[in-house]
């Protein structure tokens, strides 16, 4: 164990905020200010503060478990190992390589993520792989490959938004769910910028607002359309602009102009004035951003709503120009490089497509495999486990807990559990690795180096600061044993610093080019922004900022889609006649596998409840903390009411962080965007019981 601090990056969100990490006497491991890192400036959430208590042997798993009798025991890593083997041999050789499916997630290293994709299409030569990512910024990603050519979370620094005039934050409530970025838009503020947030919730960063929109949930493709009316209507389209730096403008001013005012006021409930208010104090400054988060994207029409947010920056001469721009701020800690490097079921390293010759070609010779032998894209990541138990077998599954975080969740477990066979990574006996007939510890951020790429595109540095437990492997280790074990005896090497020398050549010439970037320089310039594809820091130091001379398109020109408001998949009605939205709390991460272990955690969010205004709760004789009873198509969750006049009336809120009766998975609509295969997680109907105890 070292003595002194290293300088590392949080777990979690996709900030990967800046930390040293010191072990102590006792065992434990301390958290200091690391003020040098940009992002945070040495500023931390009570997540990043506690992380090291899951590094505890207390909370985490500390030796392979397999199962005996319906029970899952300690084993030893050969037999764990060997019969995971022979599980996938048997499936591949009884069903074929597609009968084996692969399921990782979005906070595996670069290094893990781009190892995981290689190990599915090279070992196990299946087209089944997905990750929790899909369930994250996929619609901002498409909306953002339209429109630019490339798909980088934001294509600027985070601190460029102080010094923006106008900042519209759409769907995201970051005062809880990355606490440490808020700063940035009270700086904003302070500056003489204005920030608008478009939530149907009072949240805590609404209440940081200057202009705050509540509009029905599901409904963000129809706001942005009436607003961009308002633009065409009132003459603050940058002609110039779009005649110099655009394509498709006619078709897509066509479309929203049949949004006017009045019309969109009817379906998202916001009033005609406050979409008047909010274009003035857009268009009024030099410069201006639209961030999007998981509010919009999570929709069945999620890639088309990021179109339209686009296409409002490109009218108004926003995009690919100084302090300004569209951006998505990811939620997970390396979503953005989790699909970058072969995670997702249609890409290759360096965010290659798996259907082009050329990448196939480029990363088979990295690969030293015939291109031909590569498979094609697979399914996305629900459907994949929709598939789970029929045409999928057998299932390796390296860092989710789609038991809670999957929608449909009462019915994504139940395919988990029509498995022939399940083989699970992760630090903690997570509710869906208790289903697993293998479960193997693997070590965790503080017990390893690795690198991650945040939201900004910033590809940063994991420091190993400790050692892990006797008997814990890394997950590189792993897909080493296995693959030996399959008969692929070469090209799975378990350094990490090795893995990225891989990647590195593999996404060279990518749209994610990382070719120029080395742990070397990642230490020394506290991380690069992709793409950089050389080494010299002089010729090229790396892209903060992106599209300031040209967008990722073959012309140059960025690209308006023309888009129309549609409903939600499923509206309400006489049965259902109320709206759920879910998100997250302060104190809780993701599915809480991790977090629900933390102590300070737990006492500051210690359950689900469910958000709901006065007169619904009148109407329902529910008072504050009575147990409510949250009903959909699909199932059925009871959480505590919390009375608030921060929501609307026809809208409830469940977090979704927790198991059990309170699952608000268990409700959640799987229906699908057509082009980024995101599921509806923001906005479904169901209705609201009270419930006697």
């Amino acid at each position: 164990m070292q003595n002194s601090a290293t300088p590392t990056h949080c777990p979690y969100c996709a900030l990967q905020c800046g930390m040293n990490l010191t072990p102590a006497p006792d065992g434990t491991v301390e958290v200091s200010e690391r003020a040098d890192f940009p992002v945070n400036r040495g500023a931390l959430c009570g997540k990043g503060r506690t992380a090291p208590a899951v590094l505890s042997s207390r909370v985490r798993l500390t030796s392979p478990l397999v199962r005996s009798g319906g029970t899952l025991v300690p084993a030893g890593w050969d037999e764990a190992l060997d019969r995971i083997a022979e599980a996938l041999s048997r499936t591949r050789a009884e069903h074929g390589p597609d009968a084996c499916g692969v399921f990782g997630g979005g906070g595996l290293t670069n290094e893990k993520a781009y190892t995981l994709g290689k190990f599915a299409r090279v070992v196990l030569g299946t087209s089944q792989i997905d990750y929790n990512g899909r369930f994250c910024m996929s619609s901002a990603a498409a909306g953002g490959m339209k429109a630019f050519g490339l798909d980088r979370g934001l294509p600027f620094p985070l601190e460029d938004i102080p010094k923006s005039g106008c900042v519209i934050l759409v769907g995201s409530n970051l005062a809880e769910t990355m606490p440490p970025a808020l700063r940035f838009f009270t700086e904003l503020r302070e500056n003489g910028g204005t920030l608008i947030v478009i939530d149907p919730r009072r949240t805590k960063t609404a209440e940081q607002a200057d202009l705050h929109l509540m509009p029905r949930p599901g409904t963000d493709l129809a706001l942005a359309l009436g607003l961009l009316h308002l633009v065409v209507a009132e003459g603050l389209v940058d002609e110039e602009y779009v005649r110099e730096r655009t394509a498709g403008w006619e078709e897509a001013r066509a479309a929203a102009m049949a949004h006017w005012p009045e019309y969109v006021e009817r379906i998202t409930g916001v009033p005609v004035p406050q979409l008047r208010e909010t274009v003035r104090l857009f268009c009024e400054p030099e410069s201006a951003m639209v961030l999007t988060a998981r509010g919009p994207e999570q929709q069945s029409k999620g890639t088309d709503t990021v179109s339209a947010w686009i296409n409002l920056c490109l009218a108004t001469g926003r995009a690919g120009r100084p302090l300004s721009g569209y951006g998505c701020l990811t939620g997970q800690g390396n979503g953005q490089g989790g699909r970058e490097h072969g995670q997702k079921a249609d890409q290759l390293p360096g965010y290659r497509k798996l259907d082009d010759p050329a990448a196939r070609a480029h990363v088979a010779e990295v690969w030293g495999v015939d291109p031909d032998s590569l498979p094609g894209p697979g399914r996305s990541a629900y459907e994949l486990l929709d598939a789970l138990g029929t045409d999928i077998k057998s299932l390796l599954l390296m860092g989710s807990n789609p038991v809670v975080s999957a929608p449909h969740a009462a019915h994504i477990e139940e395919r988990i559990k029509s498995l022939d066979f399940l083989a699970v990574c992760d630090v903690v006996l997570s509710e869906t690795a208790a289903l697993a007939d293998v479960v193997l510890p693997v070590t965790q951020w503080a017990e390893e180096t690795g690198t991650t790429t945040n939201l900004e595109g910033r590809v940063l540095l994991r420091r190993q600061a400790i050692t892990p437990p006797d008997g814990i492997r890394s997950d590189l280790e792993v897909m080493h044993e296995l693959a030996d074990r399959l008969g692929v005896e070469k090209g799975f090497p378990t350094d990490p610093e090795e893995v990225f020398e891989e990647l590195r050549r593999a996404s060279a010439g990518g749209p994610a080019d990382y070719s120029g970037i080395t742990y070397r320089r990642l230490a020394e310039e506290n991380g690069v922004f992709w793409p950089c594809p050389t080494e010299d820091t002089v010729v090229h130091p790396g892209t903060p900022r992106l599209f300031l001379d040209r967008f990722a398109t073959p012309d140059g020109r960025a690209r308006f889609v023309p888009v129309s408001h549609r409903a939600i998949a499923e509206e309400p009605d006489e049965e259902y006649p109320v709206l759920l939205t879910t998100g997250r709390v302060v104190a809780q991460y993701q599915s809480g596998a991790q977090t629900r272990r933390v102590d300070e955690l737990n006492a500051a969010a210690p359950g689900p409840f469910v958000e709901l205004h006065p007169r619904l709760a009148e109407r329902l004789g529910a008072a504050e903390g009575d147990p409510v009873a949250v009903v959909s198509r699909r199932g059925r969750a009871v959480a505590p009411a919390r009375i608030t006049l921060g929501i609307r009336p026809d809208t409830v809120f469940m977090p979704f962080h927790w198991y059990g009766e309170g699952r608000a998975n268990t409700l959640t609509n799987p229906a699908l965007d057509p082009t980024s295969r995101m599921p509806e997680f923001k906005a479904c109907a169901v209705r609201v019981e009270a419930v006697e105890r």
